[in-house]
């Protein structure tokens, strides 16, 4: 069917045609048929099916030409941010040519310019539910005034935990039968059902299959190849298929990140996109990717669903995706609006456990793909340290505060220089044990990550430790004797030799139980006179101060000596 032959507002028609769109998708012309029969809409579609078109056009027509929902107000709940910001681009440009306020409300954003937008006047809302409800909640939106409700990507919405949000805004809205109501999901589950048929009245079911949609117009291949050897073969596939712009999906933020800054030393300008940057950060890096001013992408699955790029060509799985239905939606980003693209993916050792459940899911076997290693390309970035200690860029996401000055000024420099003191450990012993502990520093699993190499080796075992500490003293300059300095003022000034180390051991036990005993003749001491509490001198409280710090968190040269000489901590 043809959009000329519906019978839709001129307007709207008019500024479908500019933009191109001639025929309806299934999903469309489906949907329009349930508009015009006055029902509702139950539709199982994914992402480049056309849905977002389908039920903006429908909304809009209703609003400017039903008597039953004119002077009404259209409300559109989408899962993410990238989703919302998305759906109001496309809203207004199929409503150019109408008299609609159009704007959207989510998070990661300041209240002030959409509370300004919601006292103007909004006739098309479109947002997450929790900022919506944040709205409700302070009276500055009415939800008897929605007419109209859509929820896109439902499944999406369930996993994501915004169920009961949902439900919240369903029991203020009018009654079923006294407004439309459009639900689109993936899949329509017992959870997707049971939402239908509570709080929709009569509504008519659309079916498009996920397996039509992944297979459509997309060449999938699949590569084998350990976790260390992925970067040569992917610069390989680049070179080999000549792509202008590609989006590189991975599994972590930190991942995002290195790989970023990997492909960026091997000649492709990339930038990244991860769920903890700012939103205004992760816009402009959406937009510049759409506007080809940035042709690599790496992202985390934060993009996998409602990232909508035109003339895509190339999806790389640099990592398996640990869901199978996620592999559909990542690949869906190519091939959209009935044109071609190509997905490959890297199956290693570590998320190739995910492969026989994405096969399910399509119903056949991904193709595998083979690479001469001649064609493979060095890798430009290989020995070297990409940052896996590194954290997001500042000031992301919830945990903004731990990135302020202020914590800073508050922590002493405590963190700052415990990260310094980590590091010199772990450059200097090589244990794996200090590689365990920092990767959780991070925030990181330890199975999760890839060793890091330290920047250079170590000295031999053999070498004494005159000559170690000359190596790092020359190695690290100033920063290890400003480390070096900071540990004596801490606990106190080390030895040069296991004898001088193994003093400093009995000292700070002798102190520990020296500081026992004041403890215990206080005690004694307020129960006798009765009182709840007895002053401690001023002297006596340092010098308890002073042996807990000693006896229970050992410097760096403490700990250094210990592992030199094999002796364990207590």
């Amino acid at each position: 069917m043809k959009f000329s032959e519906t019978h839709f507002d001129e307007r709207i028609l008019r500024a479908v045609d500019e933009l191109g769109f001639l025929e309806c998708t299934p999903v469309q012309e489906e949907t329009f048929k349930l508009v015009q029969e006055g029902r509702d809409v139950l539709a199982q579609s994914q992402t480049g099916t056309g849905k977002t078109a389908a039920f903006l056009i429908s909304g809009f027509h209703l609003l400017l030409n039903d008597e039953k929902y004119q002077g009404k107000k259209m409300l559109v709940l989408a899962p993410t941010r990238e989703l919302a910001d998305q759906i109001e681009k496309d809203a207004h440009q199929i409503g150019k040519h109408l008299p609609l306020r159009i704007a959207s409300f989510y998070g990661g954003v300041g209240y002030g310019h959409q509370e300004k937008m919601l006292q103007e006047g909004v006739e098309v809302l479109i947002g997450t539910p929790g900022r919506i409800l944040d709205y409700v909640n302070s009276r500055k939106l009415i939800l008897k005034d929605i007419g109209i409700l859509v929820i896109d990507e439902a499944d999406r919405m369930f996993d994501m935990g915004f169920l009961p949000d949902i439900r919240r805004i369903l029991k203020g809205l009018n009654p079923p039968d006294r407004r439309r109501t459009f639900l689109f999901s993936a899949t329509l589950n017992s959870q997707v059902g049971y939402l239908a048929w509570e709080y929709m009245h009569d509504p008519g079911e659309v079916l498009i299959e996920p397996e039509k949609v992944s297979v459509q117009n997309i060449n999938q291949e699949l590569f084998h190849v350990s976790h260390d050897e992925k970067m040569p073969l992917l610069l390989g596939i680049l070179k080999k298929y000549q792509a202008r712009n590609a989006v590189f999906f991975v599994n972590t933020k930190h991942s995002a990140i290195r790989l970023a800054k990997r492909l960026t030393a091997n000649g492709y300008a990339a930038d990244y996109l991860i769920g903890d940057m700012p939103q205004s950060q992760r816009l402009r890096v959406i937009q510049r990717f759409k506007e080809n001013a940035l042709s690599w992408l790496v992202a985390t699955d934060v993009a996998a669903r409602g990232l909508h790029i035109e003339d895509l060509d190339l999806v790389v799985n640099y990592d398996l995706p640990l869901e199978s239905e996620t592999y559909v939606h990542r690949i869906g980003r190519t091939a959209r609006a009935g044109k071609s693209g190509r997905a490959v993916s890297l199956a290693c050792e570590k998320y190739v456990y995910g492969l026989k459940g994405i096969e399910d899911l399509l119903g056949f076997k991904i193709p595998v793909q083979w690479l001469d290693e001649a064609e493979w390309v060095e890798d430009k970035s290989a020995g070297r340290d990409w940052g896996a200690e590194e954290e997001p860029r500042k000031g992301h996401g919830r945990n903004d505060r731990r990135h302020t000055g202020e914590r800073r000024t508050r922590d002493g420099g405590g963190r700052e220089k415990k990260k310094v003191v980590s590091q010199l450990i772990s450059q200097i012993t090589g244990s794996r044990e200090s590689s365990h502990r920092d990767s959780h520093k991070i925030g990181g699993s330890p199975k999760n990550r890839t060793p890091q190499k330290s920047a250079a080796p170590a000295p031999g075992a053999t070498a004494s430790l005159e000559d170690k500490l000359a190596y790092y003293r020359k190695k690290y300059g100033s920063e290890f004797e400003k480390a070096r300095e900071a540990d004596r003022a801490a606990v106190g000034k080390p030895s040069d030799t296991p004898a001088k180390s193994r003093d400093i051991e009995a000292e700070n036990t002798s102190a520990e139980k020296k500081d026992s005993r004041k403890k215990r003749h206080n005690r004694r001491a307020r129960k006798k006179k009765g009182l709840s509490k007895v002053p401690i001198d001023e002297k006596m409280e340092k010098e308890s101060l002073t042996a807990a710090v000693v006896s229970k968190k050992p410097g760096f040269f403490q700990r250094l000596f210990r592992f030199l000489t094999g002796k364990k901590e207590n």
